[in-house]
């Protein structure tokens, strides 16, 4: 092959791949959940790139994507009580970045913008929201703990950034706090269990005062209604009688005032030592 033909075919051959190099440098691909920042020659675009393809110039322009979907990273906080009681929080922390705050990081914030704007902040609401609680109410009132360093976590960051939630995994207290707490908790129920039962035996010794009470105004009642109505307790053996006629049995001595009634079928009496009893039918 002459040498010119050779020359002129690698100088084609240099041209083509030229040109297929600048045309992939001249287009893009955002995925989707993520957004593009183009900087060309060291300058920012004022707007994002949406997801998708796209073009760009080449060489001198590159897309830089970042994701807009919630995100999750953990992050240990080391806190103390009201009562200076080191309490060691494990958390989880929901965010995601708004597609009109993509530029706005890319161009202010070095890093990754969770380390560099919400770690700190998150950090800072928790001490917080702790310093103004004992230990024992950290670990008793998570929930409303967790809410308020929400709340003052939004507030720090502003609307640069969206916390969606804030997740606390795990609180951790020294062995010897939590030894004092259990030891509490125990106490305080067995004084609860003392305090019913005593409540308990007020009860049934104020049900029984008032039964006794209650009989002793029906006995006194009773009485005073026999006293002052001497026919009573005849008007009950009549209203009692099962329609037998009666045997009146008098007692051994003349002078003993004693008589049974019996019904008519009882059986007759045995005979005792002394003077046999008289019978009136």
């Amino acid at each position: 092959m002459h040498p010119n033909t050779l020359a002129r075919l690698v100088g084609v051959a240099i041209i083509i791949l030229v040109l297929v190099v600048a045309a992939a440098q001249s287009t893009y691909v955002v995925e989707p959940g993520f957004r593009g920042v183009q900087v060309t020659l060291g300058k920012v675009s004022d707007e994002f790139k949406p997801e998708g393809f796209g073009a760009k110039q080449p060489f001198v322009s590159h897309i830089i994507s970042v994701p807009i979907r919630q995100l999750a990273r953990a992050l240990p906080s080391e806190c103390y009580s009201s009562d200076l009681q080191q309490v060691n929080i494990a958390l989880r922390v929901l965010y995601r970045i708004p597609e009109a705050s993509v530029v706005k990081i890319y161009k202010e914030f070095a890093g990754d913008p969770f380390d560099s704007l919400i770690a700190p902040r998150v950090q800072e609401a928790l001490k917080e929201v702790t310093a103004l609680q004992s230990a024992e109410q950290i670990v008793k009132k998570r929930e409303e703990i967790k809410a308020r360093a929400l709340v003052a976590t939004k507030e720090k960051i502003g609307g640069i950034l969206i916390v969606e939630d804030i997740v606390l995994e795990n609180i951790t207290l020294s062995k010897e706090l939590e030894a004092a707490i259990e030891s509490k908790m125990v106490q305080e129920q067995e004084a609860a269990k003392a305090r019913f039962t005593q409540q308990k035996s007020q009860i049934e010794a104020d049900t029984a005062i008032i039964k006794a009470k209650g009989e002793a105004e029906a006995i006194r009642i009773r009485g005073e209604a026999l006293r002052d109505t001497p026919g009573l307790i005849q008007l009950q053996i009549v209203e009692k009688w099962d329609g037998k006629a009666p045997l009146v049995i008098g007692g051994g001595g003349e002078n003993t005032g004693t008589n049974f009634i019996l019904p008519l079928g009882t059986p007759a009496l045995a005979p005792t030592s002394g003077p046999n009893p008289t019978m009136k039918k």
